[in-house]
């Protein structure tokens, strides 16, 4: 799945936290690659809104249908075609997300797992990537944080994704579990029991699931996570530059659209990733929108990038959840 672009050079292994580099002077925008909280004007916002209309056409059910049984098909020919050439080092996730940085001591086990017997159950901090694709997220955890105590499960719907996983020389089965699972499919269990994990991370994963879909997803994932512990989400913002780029032809419902890959990519507002993720039970914590301006100083290109970031958490001395299914 797309990644943010890689910050500048200069600016070292840790990019400064989203926010941090501002366009004050406009004549200055080719100073840098990439500029933070660049404000839209109300012109810019009407002109992407009519764009947006202009190719929201959406296709025949059957060929949305095409897209919904091939999904499996059209991800594992992703990875089959790119396999890790594409992948980079997320470096800004420890600055956005100190959570996956903790130091969380080794030995014992949590949530009342003891007598659980799973991948990870000694473990005293459980981090689950949703999504995983080859590594992006969970290689830089595995390499960064060393703690003794963390455990990391990694999941994809792309079977060959996650066999790539498995082949990195990085890739440590004594510190990390990577599986096969379709999100969307309520009958696949997880490997952990319900209310044993801390993190659970959604990186450009939310906005690949049919919208009618996303909220049983969520609910599964807040099941999971263990009371105090976090969802940590990026994703598409409305009008990002890919949606904008989308032609007629390309729109499966509204502001949902099917790439050329055949791969799908949903573009949220703010309130509608807080109405979901409050609907699964959790409580905000942040919900914010990185609007970037990336631009190409060889070309004089600009190009405008509108991500969100979410933390939400699930209340302390939440109740375990009377439906045994995970």
């Amino acid at each position: 799945m797309a990644a943010p672009a890689a910050g500048d050079a200069d600016e070292g292994k840790r990019r400064p936290q989203f926010g941090s580099r501002l366009l004050v002077d406009p004549s200055h925008v080719f100073r840098h690659n990439a500029w933070d909280s660049v404000e839209w004007t109300e012109e810019q916002e009407a002109a992407a809104l009519r764009k947006v209309q202009e190719n929201s056409q959406p296709l025949t059910a059957d060929k949305q249908e095409e897209y919904e049984s091939r999904a499996r098909d059209y991800w594992d020919d992703f990875y089959k075609i790119h396999e890790n050439r594409f992948f980079k080092d997320r470096h800004w996730l420890f600055t956005e997300f100190p959570e996956l940085n903790r130091t969380c001591g080794a030995g014992g086990v949590q949530d009342g797992a003891a007598d659980a017997q799973f991948p990870g159950c000694c473990a005293t901090y459980r981090v689950l990537e949703v999504g995983c694709g080859v590594g992006n997220t969970v290689l830089p955890i595995l390499q960064t944080n060393n703690d003794p105590g963390l455990f990391v499960y990694a999941c994809d719907f792309s079977s060959t994704a996650v066999e790539l996983l498995k082949a990195h020389p990085d890739y440590d089965a004594s510190r990390c579990h990577a599986f096969v699972h379709d999100l969307c499919e309520e009958t696949s269990s997880f490997p952990v029991p319900k209310q044993s994990v801390d993190v659970v991370i959604l990186i450009f994963v939310l906005s690949a699931l049919r919208p009618d879909k996303m909220a049983a997803a969520l609910s599964r994932l807040a099941r999971l996570l263990r009371p105090g512990g976090l969802i940590l989400l990026r994703d598409y913002g409305r009008y990002d530059m890919a949606q904008l780029r989308f032609k007629k032809g390309r729109c499966l419902a509204e502001n949902f659209y099917a790439r050329g890959d055949g791969t799908r990519v949903y573009f949220f507002t703010q309130d509608e990733l807080d109405g979901l993720l409050t609907q699964a039970g959790l409580t905000r914590v942040q919900n914010v929108v990185d609007r970037r301006l990336q631009v190409n100083r060889g070309k004089q290109l600009k190009m405008y990038r509108v991500w969100i970031q979410c933390k939400y958490q699930k209340p302390p001395g939440t109740a375990p959840p009377v439906a045994s299914r995970q």
